[in-house]
């Protein structure tokens, strides 16, 4: 008997003929399921158990590993040929475990669970499909949401391979209409490279990595590279066979090296992540990094891995061939010095960095090194202030009605902080350092009145842009958690959302409408809840931040026949609220 019938026996043949209780059905469908997953995962990677989701031919915008703003890429990024609405395929059969839907990150999105261990994510669509979406309309209307996050039972919604489970879409955080693909790990939910799995195979790759720049770091106070003491860039000398050379860095103390780097295919000009580093001294492998798999505790770990002052004040995402303080990522494979060269007398060294696809193309750099006690003439530029945080300690800075707290570990690397209150607002302006874990903003307000607190926040403030942070009041003291930088404030906000209708629908016949669409917006604080009703009863409206839209398809049934009243309820983050009504009229009557 194959898989796919034993398989659907299990969820099928023993509802049909034991007729038991509920819970102990679930469970001993569940316990099949388990049983199953971990015979068919003995094979970590099976090449030719996932078929591509899409039907067209596989192009990607991002692939596994890519360097994102403070993550790593989760999976591949599939493109849709620039719309939406294309078939998105199950990659094989299973069950739909979890269905999230959310404004923001991969907007609507489903999860299915393999029978071989493994989980396959599907995000940014703009719709699922009829048996999906009846489910997550139900629950739409029982949780009156339209952002939800449900975890499905093994025998919910069962799904064949290759069914159509959705179509592809531009929702949440999504740039433009893609597929975003994952790979997960079922009980570690680590996310795994899908090019192991034997997707993208169809991609046609003969090109090496592309090195766009290289960098050399002094990593000490006595460290001395071509007499500088700073980072600085070095000229690469490119070789007929598509490596590099470079000349002799004359160095002491102890250094390091990076690169900017990405890779291409043969038919696409999408600069993608490359898969591997590795560098090597004097043939011996000392430090190197490749995207096989990770978890998502990991993700902002991409801040230390790459140059991020650089990155800040330049764009560049150079990645660091060292560690300066040792941090946790599993990707890393390190020797005791972490990457760092040491440079001492009498010292003649051979470094080679080898950048390779997943395909196994491949860049080379070679890099002499000699030990050299000349002075630098280029001094080391470190702008000192009054606090040094170390990375391993914790501090409670306070300055008038202020305070800002860091836990231990909060930081990568030693620094020195930019900390100030002038005008009644916070100034932490050290956005050349990356944060890693969050800190406390707090302020104390004796002086506003219980109602205006009520209505107040600490607001993040760039130019004379506001940004809400979540904030608690406990007394008279704010506080709000955060990983951003730059000037904070207590703001007010009395002012209540907006809600506009393009065109006017007051007293009119809609029939010929499939929707009704609302932009909504607010000033300051942001939108917190927005619901709507239809002659009395709450009606699902999808929100879209990027157009700030909300929808209803009348398609949902809720609908009366000739005479309906519609109301709006739009929330901000702080309580204020707008609310919209009309009437309209709207036969469902086809003629």
């Amino acid at each position: 008997m194959k898989f796919s019938s034993l398989y659907h026996f299990f969820f099928f043949r023993y509802e049909t003929f034991f007729n038991l209780a509920e819970t102990f059905k679930m469970k001993y469908c569940l316990l099949c399921f388990l049983i199953y997953a971990s015979v068919f995962s003995q094979n970590n990677y099976p090449k030719d158990y996932f078929s591509s989701p899409l039907e067209i031919p596989t192009q990607l915008s991002g692939n596994f590993g890519e360097l994102r703003p403070n993550h790593f890429h989760a999976g591949f990024d599939y493109k849709t040929q620039k719309k939406e609405g294309l078939n998105v395929h199950a990659a094989a059969e299973g069950y739909v475990s979890r269905i999230k839907i959310s404004t923001f990150g991969y907007g609507k999105a489903i999860y299915i669970t393999h029978p071989n261990g493994f989980t396959t994510v599907y995000g940014h669509l703009s719709s699922l499909s009829p048996k999906i979406d009846s489910y997550l309309k139900a629950e739409h209307y029982k949780l009156k949401s339209f952002e939800v996050d449900l975890y499905l039972k093994p025998t919910d919604i069962l799904i064949s391979k290759d069914e159509i489970v959705a179509l592809s879409g531009n929702t949440g955080g999504s740039d433009g209409p893609h597929l975003h693909f994952e790979i997960r790990d079922s009980q570690t939910e680590k996310v795994i490279n899908p090019a192991f799995f034997g997707l993208g195979n169809d991609i046609i790759d003969n090109q090496k990595p592309i090195i766009t720049n290289l960098f050399v770091y002094p990593l000490d106070e006595n460290s001395v590279v071509n007499k500088s003491k700073n980072p600085f860039m070095i000229n690469l000398s490119l070789q007929k066979d598509g490596n590099f050379n470079c000349d002799k860095i004359l160095a002491k103390g102890p250094i390091s090296f990076g690169i900017n780097t990405y890779d291409l295919s043969d038919f696409s000009w999408d600069r993608n992540g490359v898969y591997k580093v590795e560098t090597f001294l004097n043939g011996k492998t000392i430090y190197g990094y490749q995207f096989d798999t990770y978890s998502f505790d990991e993700m902002r770990y991409v801040n230390a891995l790459i140059d991020y002052e650089r990155y800040k004040k330049t764009g560049q995402r150079v990645q660091k061939l060292f560690m300066k303080t040792p941090f946790p990522l599993s990707i890393i494979n390190k020797n005791d010095g972490y990457g760092k060269i040491d440079v001492s007398q009498n010292t003649n060294l051979n470094y080679r960095i080898e950048i390779s696809d997943i395909n196994s193309n491949k860049t080379t750099i070679s890099i002499p090194i000699e030990y050299s006690d000349v002075d630098a003439t280029d001094t080391l530029k470190v702008k000192k202030t009054k606090f040094l945080v170390k990375s391993d300690k914790e501090y409670n800075f306070e300055k008038g009605n202020w305070s800002f707290y860091v836990p231990k570990g909060t930081f990568y690397d030693d620094f020195y902080l930019n900390f100030d209150e002038k005008e009644n607002s916070l100034f932490l302006n050290n956005q050349n350092i990356p944060v890693h874990t969050n800190f406390l903003v707090s302020v104390i307000d004796t002086i506003s009145s219980k109602q205006d607190k009520e209505k107040m926040f600490i607001a993040s403030v760039e130019d004379k842009k506001i940004n809400f942070n979540y904030t608690k009041l406990k007394d008279n003291t704010f506080s709000t958690y955060t990983k951003n930088w730059g000037k904070f404030s207590l703001i007010k906000d009395v002012v209540p959302p907006t809600i506009k209708i393009a065109k006017s629908i007051e007293g009119k016949w809609i029939s010929d409408k499939k929707s009704i669409e609302f932009i909504i917006s607010d000033a300051l604080s942001g939108i917190k809840t927005y619901d709507g009703y239809l002659n009395g009863n709450w009606i699902l409206f999808e929100y879209d931040y990027k157009t700030k839209k909300i929808v209803h398809y009348f398609d949902d049934g809720i609908v009366a026949e000739g005479l309906n009243n519609l109301k709006i309820v739009v929330t901000d983050n702080v309580g204020n609220s707008s609310i919209f009504e009309t009437q309209f009229f709207r036969s469902q009557t086809k003629k």
